[in-house]
């Protein structure tokens, strides 16, 4: 059989492989023809998207730059057409209510005809477009882009001025030292060279507008601190072990920027202006005059006013018979009322030098049973006050996970010293 079949190839081969020529031939020149034709087509089409555009002038402004009315004016359009084009628009939205840094374009051909206004205000897109003459108006959603980005450096004066250099907005800084607020006085126990990261997702426009940016996990490694994580889950920070980082109090009433204890608890203190022996029953937070003051915990105010030396002065009762205090204020929120609840991390007073008082600071103290204590000594003070439960643990441990590997990744990046570096270096 197998001889058969190269004998019968053997005889029949030319002819054959003439046949398969002619066809292979034709088949060249058919897909040659077809691919020509749809190469001009494409390229006519082409020609003539591009020769349209070339026919549309597009200008654009701000509402505070120049009055819509003003712009459709000054591209030629007749006061009737400017009147129909702002009725319509005024059909989707107030024109009434427009910001100044509300921008919009406006497009009109080179035989004078308009084509179309697009105006945007926060994150929707409001549009008059002609079409076939007619003036048609409508209003879409900017369609909003995540990604994630990350940061990741050492300490350098200050961790608000590090991670500045590194663009990081203010906003995600401060939402960094909130995360920590609980384990870390960025105040005080913040030192050079102290490692820190940061992943958060970034929502952006598709023109590049970044419309807002949430924090996801973060990273402290300090001298003082040690390894402090925070990872966002169910819409709380909850460290590596998944319990909450929040806690009952806050490690301080200041946030970090400008601010260091000027005067600690002191039972034998030797106060600065009456120069007599007089214990000091809390801690002096030294600030510039308008720095916010927070409540360290949730409570209900029961004293706002002057009080004696404290000047201006603020009390607060919390649970299991906790007082906090706030004293040498400058002025107080609006929210700061007598028998007004307040929340863990309120602004309820600001910084100020009133009372017997050598200069600009706080003067913070808080009691238990009526009995004054050390905060900065609290045994308590950082107890969790709940954690992932059972059931939700291996969904928080995979996101953690996930979390922990961006943040080593950023680490890095930046190339910052890992804990098994620094050892080296202390060896050296």
């Amino acid at each position: 059989m197998q001889k058969k079949i190269i004998d019968f190839f053997n005889t029949h081969y030319r002819r054959y492989h003439d046949l398969m020529f002619y066809l292979l031939t034709l088949a060249v020149i058919a897909l040659t023809t077809f691919l020509t034709v749809a190469i001009t087509r494409d390229k006519n089409r082409q020609e003539e998207i591009n020769s349209y555009q070339k026919e549309i002038s597009v200008q654009e402004y701000t509402v505070g730059q120049k009055p819509i009315y003003v712009a459709l004016q000054e591209a030629g359009l007749e006061n009737r057409e400017v009147s129909e084009i702002v009725d319509q628009l005024n059909s989707v939205i107030d024109t009434r209510k427009l910001q100044k840094d509300d921008p919009y374009s406006i497009s009109v051909t080179t035989e004078g005809e308009f084509a179309m206004l697009l105006l945007n205000q926060g994150l929707t897109r409001y549009f008059v477009a002609n079409v076939g003459g007619q003036l048609a108006a409508g209003q879409s959603d900017v369609e909003i882009h995540t990604r994630i980005k990350s940061t990741a450096g050492q300490i350098q004066d200050s961790l608000f001025s590090s991670m500045l250099k590194d663009d990081v907005t203010v906003p995600l800084i401060v939402d960094l030292t909130d995360a920590f607020s609980w384990n870390i006085d960025f105040n005080t126990e913040t030192r050079n060279k102290d490692r820190f990261a940061a992943v958060w997702e970034e929502h952006y426009t598709a023109d590049g507008t970044i419309t807002g940016q949430d924090l996801v996990a973060a990273m402290y490694d300090g001298q003082i601190t040690g390894e402090n994580y925070a990872f966002y889950y169910n819409d709380e920070f909850f460290d590596k072990t998944g319990k909450i980082t929040k806690k009952m109090f806050l490690k301080s009433p200041i946030s970090f920027r400008g601010v260091r204890i000027s005067s600690r608890f002191n039972p034998n203190r030797m106060h600065p202006i009456l120069r007599i022996r007089r214990p000091h029953l809390g801690i002096d937070y030294a600030a510039p005059t308008g720095t916010p003051v927070q409540v360290v915990a949730d409570g209900v105010v029961t004293y706002v006013g002057r009080k004696g030396g404290f000047g201006n002065y603020v009390e607060v009762r919390h649970a299991n018979n906790y007082v906090t205090s706030y004293g040498h204020l400058s002025r107080y929120a609006k929210k700061t009322k007598r028998g007004a609840k307040v929340k863990q991390g309120d602004t309820i007073a600001y910084v100020g030098n009133t009372g017997l008082s050598t200069g600009p600071h706080l003067d913070f103290r808080i009691k238990q049973n009526n009995k004054f204590i050390d905060f900065l000594k609290m045994k308590n003070r950082n107890s969790a006050l709940r954690s992932i439960p059972k059931e939700q643990m291996a969904d928080f441990t995979e996101a953690k996970d996930l979390y922990m590997k961006a943040l080593n990744d950023a680490l890095a990046q930046a190339n910052v010293i890992q804990p098994a570096d620094k050892a080296q270096e202390e060896e050296k």
